[in-house]
């Protein structure tokens, strides 16, 4: 039983169900009985199938190890960036600048010649996209959800596209422009990117875009602060709703965050980017070796249920492992996530 629930969810087998089905309905594979039994299977001998499940378990238990290891890694590298842009935004760089109260309790001291404000003191105003889903179309103008914003980066992977007229008529509304910081503020709330996009582009309801005084803050920096610690601590306080989560329009301006200089905010922002240039490139490396541990999982049981790799004098070197050991390698919610059993993060779109 345990060879075959091993195989059927291979590689191997998975597309010869596909096939022979009708599609999905319901959740659920339409797949009749009469063609699930023309689909061919490959049984071994039962000692080869014991020597099978004994070797698959121990390499499923030596790759979550080294995938665990990897995530640790990863978490602690997040959290060394985000104590280097905490501290950029709040202590800035001269580790002997002259310090006050902020007056926030968890804000604590600032520079002397910083200011505390709020996003409304430095923002002309905040508008988000239209507030139902236009016809999308195959090839158009980029139109982004809160999915498509990243701190670090831009994931236009999967951004949808409106026509020109939808474009025209949403930009009565805001044109979002370089300058501008876009901030999520439904599904996943409280990122923020500066604007770099040379292209034109349309947002949805789920994002904020914020025109700022620009006299006052550099895109940059407003949102290096707004992704730190404290302001993301604060933009999720501000968010309501248990399913559609929204952080309202009003509510977000409360945010309050400290305000250097302008000069000043050149040189935080020059230097943390250099400072977590390094950490990205870490983390980066790292999130590289566990997609390769996934595929290399994968490849590995196809290729022992279907006979490619002969594993019967392996598994006779495999060593006792104790009890102990085998609850420690149990998988955790996420690795069974990665190994197939996935979620999906839905942002209510349609």
């Amino acid at each position: 039983g345990t060879f075959f629930h091993t195989a059927i969810r291979s590689n191997a087998y998975v597309p010869c169900f596909t096939q022979a089905s009708d599609g999905v309905r319901i959740g659920q594979w339409d797949l009749s009985q009469a063609r699930m039994r023309e689909i061919p299977f490959t049984f071994p001998p039962t000692e080869e199938q014991t020597a099978i499940v004994s070797f698959l378990d121990h390499a499923d238990r030596k790759i979550r190890r080294y995938i665990r290891a990897k995530k640790k890694l990863i978490k602690l590298l997040e959290e060394q960036k985000q104590a280097i842009i905490h501290r950029a935004v709040t202590r800035g760089l001269d580790p002997d600048v002259r310090l006050k109260s902020s007056g926030v309790e968890w804000l604590g001291d600032i520079p002397e010649h910083w200011e505390v404000v709020t996003l409304r003191r430095v923002i002309k105003r905040a508008v988000d996209g239209p507030h139902h889903s236009p016809n999308y179309v195959d090839n158009g103008i980029p139109f982004l959800s809160a999915r498509n914003i990243k701190a670090d980066h831009w994931s236009l992977n999967d951004a949808k596209f409106i026509s020109n007229e939808d474009y025209i008529e949403f930009c009565k509304r805001v044109v979002p422009e370089v300058g501008d910081v876009l901030y999520t503020k439904g599904g996943t709330t409280g990122v923020a990117r500066a604007v770099d996009l040379t292209f034109r582009f349309q947002v949805w309801v789920h994002v904020a875009v914020l025109k700022l005084r620009k006299q006052k803050i550099l895109p940059e920096f407003l949102a290096t602060a707004l992704n730190s610690p404290r302001c993301y601590e604060q933009s999720q306080l501000f968010t309501r709703g248990a399913t559609n989560q929204d952080l309202g329009l009003n509510r977000m301006k409360d945010i309050i965050l400290a305000l250097p200089p302008l000069s000043e905010q050149e040189e935080i922002i020059a230097k943390t980017h250099e400072e977590t240039k390094k950490i990205n490139s870490a983390i980066d490396h790292a999130q590289h070796e566990i997609t390769l541990l996934h595929e290399y999982r994968t490849r590995l049981i196809s290729d022992v249920v279907t006979g490619k790799l002969d594993v019967r004098e392996a598994a006779l070197r495999i060593p006792a492992e104790s009890k102990i050991e085998e609850e420690a390698d149990m998988p955790e919610e996420d690795e069974m996530n990665d190994a197939g059993m996935e979620t999906e993060n839905v942002e209510f779109e349609e």
